[in-house]
């Protein structure tokens, strides 16, 4: 469901070497230390040098164009404007700069905490751990106007009410910020002011403000959306996989399946309509994995799950938030033709690594290509479903028009009697 440019944020963290060019480059300078970091970081880590000659020839643009201010600290948009076209030039995703007034800033952040650890404390002291204000909602703006796109499971914007499609007017009477709105206001109510029905007339939600930490939000949101629901006569399971990135989300899935909420669930939806990817290469082998689930025995009986596969039926959501690893999990699940219903992925399969700037923005760049088998590759091409499903965001309501295709379909695989995946589906020549 969220809607983003093609570079933005879409990142692979199971590959964690750094590309090194092979030739001399004439690197352009321009005397501002953020645009000319960014420049060095390209010409140094960026994955494919073939591309630098035409990059640095964007760069001599920019510094041709328009003087820029000298100042590290300054948040010139002129600056942030050479910044933006040069990487855009690339024409590759896992490639961006982010800001500290920006929650995909603290989210990359977090995921990227390895990459960048001497600044960590430094840039949020006094532990290092990645915090943000915040109530659990994310907005893309839509012809001028700001409509939320996620809402997190177990976030307090959940709980007060917020949802999908809901046009955000104003925070506290003031316009919408990602991080301003809620700044100094950690365990206090917000006046959040929406339009839920085109026309209709606006509510005023109170939601409180949480100190989010990025990874640890995810996996609550992981664990809060599971579900059980009966249809048709027939349990059918539900989890959303927010990101791969974190610690524990693929064990609470497994622990969830073998024996927990979902333990009854006749078959399982998937969904892989995510805000960020990462984690490890094989993650899908949790529901096609061919090695059998065993537990470890004490004596005294406890047992702990060292293994898990599902064997049940499985159907997927897809969408152009769906990148990166999740992109991966997709392509795996529709080699063992599972079906994937939603919209086109994004097309964003590469891996990323984080760097921060002279002013303390985040560099996103990718530095190594992603290589399926013998040479596919999904970057800039994506995996289209076997069945597509729009999801037109402004004022949907809630309503969740793939979510419940997707429950049509599981079950008239369920009533089938198939037993396991829908009949295989020929691979669409886009993701061959």
């Amino acid at each position: 469901m969220r809607a983003g440019l093609a570079g933005k944020g879409l990142l692979v963290i199971f590959v964690l070497s750094m590309a090194t060019v092979t030739r001399a480059v004439d690197q352009p300078r321009s005397g501002q230390p953020v645009f000319d970091r960014v420049v060095e970081l390209v010409n140094t880590n960026f994955y494919d040098d073939k591309a630098l000659d035409r990059f640095n020839a964007a760069v001599r643009a920019q510094i041709a164009a328009e003087p820029m201010p000298i100042s590290a600290t300054s948040a010139s948009a002129r600056v942030t404007e050479a910044i933006t076209s040069v990487l855009e030039n690339l024409g590759v995703s896992h490639t961006g700069r982010f800001t500290p007034d920006t929650i995909d800033y603290f989210e990359l952040a977090d995921i990227f905490r390895f990459a960048i650890r001497g600044d960590t404390r430094r840039l949020f002291p006094p532990d290092g751990e990645v915090r943000y204000p915040g109530i659990g909602m994310v907005t893309v703006a839509v012809d001028g106007q700001r409509f939320v796109s996620d809402v997190y499971d177990g976030s307090t914007a959940k709980k007060a009410g917020l949802l999908v499609g809901d046009e955000i007017l104003s925070v506290d009477g003031l316009p919408y910020r990602e991080i301003a709105s809620f700044d100094n206001r950690v365990g206090h109510n917000v006046e959040v002011r929406l339009r839920r029905h085109r026309g209709a007339e606006p509510l005023s939600v109170r939601v409180e403000v949480e100190r989010l930490r990025p990874l640890p939000m995810f996996e609550r949101a992981i664990e809060q959306s599971l579900a059980l629901d009966e249809r048709a006569g027939r349990k059918i399971g539900y989890v959303r996989v927010w990101t791969l990135s974190t610690r524990d989300g693929l064990d609470i899935v497994a622990e969830a399946l073998s024996s927990g909420r979902l333990r009854d669930a006749e078959g399982l939806i998937i969904d892989l309509r995510g805000r960020w990817g990462g984690g490890p290469a094989d993650a899908a082998e949790l529901l096609v994995g061919d090695t059998p689930t065993f537990r470890l025995v004490t004596r005294k009986g406890d047992a702990t799950l060292a293994n898990f596969r599902w064997r049940k039926p499985v159907v997927a959501l897809i969408d152009k938030g769906t990148r990166s690893g999740l992109e991966l999990f997709a392509y795996t699940l529709r080699q063992a033709a599972v079906p994937l219903v939603g919209e086109r992925t994004a097309g964003a399969l590469l891996a990323g690594r984080a760097y921060i700037l002279p002013d303390d923005s985040l560099l996103e760049l990718a530095v190594s290509d992603a290589i399926i088998g013998d040479d596919l590759r999904l970057e800039g091409i994506g995996i289209e479903p076997d069945r597509a499903v729009a999801f037109p965001l402004a004022y949907s309501a809630g309503q969740d028009p793939q979510r419940e295709a997707a429950v049509g379909e599981m079950v008239r695989i369920l009533e089938a009697g198939t037993g396991g995946q829908a009949a295989p589906t020929q691979v669409p020549a886009a993701t061959r």
